[in-house]
């Protein structure tokens, strides 16, 4: 279903010059374990947080799970097969701790790597790269029983896990990414609750934040010591934050919401600190006693790359007058220290998340990442759009998430122009799947899933974007 919100651009994709991307550029789709593998109780796998999450009465839209999901798990030959009917040149797939290391503890599964090693070798059959992430979310139920992210022993756990994974894959893998949107896991999952394990308590939440960014950063050192060629990073989701007006008070809102949302992760990571005025910011939640000596210079071990994960905009605005802030710990937030804050809808076109879609911040967020912090590689590790999709005669004709996909590789063009170095884009996602708390309800997938059936169509965006591959770049506008 085409949202009239949403000119269809598509009549005019090829008029004008091309634009070609640099020889070499990355071309990929990305997916997450639990959101597409199922096979839940199989093969040695035990429950990861999102599976208590999802079977928890009233955190996921409908009651769905990822017990079956899109069944990657046992339909994965075929699954790569039309990746490579697509054209993709790589692939970024996450790996499932709770399959490979059950408990979050001990010797591997090898029935759970086996798995991934078919994969891998499913992938370089066809030609396309394997990018590997070894955290999108799904943390060993056990792991959290025992405190979960924000206990400081679930860092060493991370590495030596991390150690298992590039002993059974590092001869054939050569990306690596540690952790997938750490925000998400730390603020949504313990500040909010909103995500697994649905707990809500700020401190926890910054706790969790340092405590992944320190896992990260042993991990990077266990696979630098173990395979020396591999490209190494991390994948952030990075948002440019904008006041609502030239208000000095809604200035201070950006400046405080940019902290949590970018500024947490990108100083440690990439400056090996953490903002002084964030810190300010967050006196009343914690006083930072968790962070140790030398915990910084590991989080900022240096890497190969950087991934950045793009979606949308924040517009924010101080908090409204006369309205006394709760405080923090009566007001689970994924804004700790910073729950008043405002944000506000601009009433420009939006996805079916409601996520206002604004095509120049991934430019803005590129050059920011590239003039203020490094000069890595860059690779946009996740950018796409959920709209509500049908199939009429067989087909899915996705205008707008074409739309969108166009209007960001052209942001993504710019920025490569204006010098950043980005060296490939990642669509978000190759498949329809589990929407986190949203369950099945948001398709985001460049190919239709009949999840009774589990048939695989590919819409019209997946044909468009291999078309985009194909030519290494876009048609004139």
């Amino acid at each position: 279903m085409s949202n009239p919100s949403h000119p269809p651009a598509v009549g005019v994709l090829d008029q004008g010059p091309e634009l070609i991307f640099p020889p070499g550029f990355l071309w990929g789709a990305a997916t997450a374990a639990y959101q597409i593998e199922g096979a839940a109780t199989e093969g040695g796998r035990t429950p990861s947080i999102w599976d208590t999450f999802s079977h928890t009465e009233g955190r996921v839209v409908n009651g769905h799970t990822g017990d079956v999901a899109c069944d990657h798990y046992h339909r994965m030959p075929d699954d790569v097969r039309l990746m490579a009917d697509l054209g993709l040149k790589s692939y970024r797939f996450s790996v499932a701790w709770p399959r490979v290391q059950p408990g979050g503890s001990g010797p591997a599964n090898a029935e759970g790597l086996d798995f991934y090693r078919r994969l891998v070798d499913e992938l370089l059959t066809h030609g396309i790269e394997p990018w590997l992430t070894l955290y999108h979310w799904d943390l060993p139920q056990q792991l959290e029983d025992a405190g979960g992210w924000p206990a400081r022993d679930t860092a060493s756990r991370f590495a030596d896990y991390a150690q298992l994974v590039a002993d059974a894959l590092g001869d054939r893998v050569t990306y690596w990414t540690t952790l997938n949107e750490p925000w998400c896991s730390a603020f949504l999952g313990y500040g909010s609750g909103a995500h697994a394990p649905g707990r809500s308590d700020g401190a926890d939440a910054v706790r969790a934040g340092h405590h992944l960014m320190l896992g990260h950063g042993l991990a990077v050192q266990a696979l630098r010591a173990s395979r020396p060629r591999a490209q190494l990073g991390v994948t952030v989701n990075l948002y440019p934050v904008t006041p609502a007006s030239d208000d000095p008070a809604d200035a201070d809102a950006a400046r405080r919401i940019d902290g949590l949302a970018n500024r947490f992760f990108l100083d440690p990571l990439l400056r090996g600190s953490y903002p002084a005025d964030l810190v300010a910011d967050l006196t009343e939640v914690t006083d930072f006693g968790h962070v140790r000596d030398g915990d910084l210079a590991t989080i900022a071990t240096p890497l190969d790359l950087v991934g950045v994960n793009y979606y949308s905009r924040h517009v924010v605005a101080a908090p409204a007058e006369g309205v006394e802030r709760e405080p923090y710990w009566r007001a689970p937030s994924c804004w700790p220290g910073s729950e008043d804050v405002r944000f506000v809808t601009r009433g420009v076109p939006v996805t079916d998340m409601d996520w206002e879609i604004d095509a120049p911040g991934l430019v803005e967020t590129l050059r920011r990442v590239h003039e203020e912090y490094t000069n890595l590689p860059l690779y946009v590790t996740e950018n796409g759009s959920a709209f509500v999709d049908e199939v009429v005669d067989g087909k899915v004709d996705d205008i707008d998430r074409l739309a969108y996909f166009d209007a960001h590789l052209r942001a993504a063009h710019e920025a490569i122009a204006a010098g950043v170095p980005l060296h490939g884009y990642f669509a978000w996602s190759l498949m329809d799947n589990f929407e986190w708390a949203w369950g099945y309800t948001k398709r985001f997938g460049m190919v239709w899933i009949d999840y009774d059936t589990q048939l695989r169509i590919p819409k019209s965006s997946a044909r468009w974007y291999a078309e985009v591959i194909r030519r290494n770049g876009l048609a004139g506008q």
